[in-house]
């Protein structure tokens, strides 16, 4: 199951799990569409590709909520 990490590592920009627009490599690694698109869609930690991050309905995120973790290092 996806992390569903609630930041831009890049740019600390806020990405809520119920919302599209974050994009994420094989490792789960999470940018908002502005940084994904500054990267020219490639992860800088693995070089991996950066694909659309799926959403998660509020149903399922009471059941499975969202990773409350930041990984934006200022």
């Amino acid at each position: 199951m996806l992390d569903m990490r609630p930041d831009c590592e890049r740019c600390g920009a806020d990405l809520p799990a119920a919302r599209p627009g974050a994009f994420i490599c094989s490792f789960e690694c999470t940018f908002c569409a502005p940084c994904a698109e500054a990267l020219d869609d490639r992860c800088p930690n693995c070089g991996g590709e950066l694909m659309d991050r799926p959403t998660r309905s509020a149903k399922l995120l009471e059941d499975y909520p969202a990773s409350a973790q930041r990984r934006h290092k200022a």
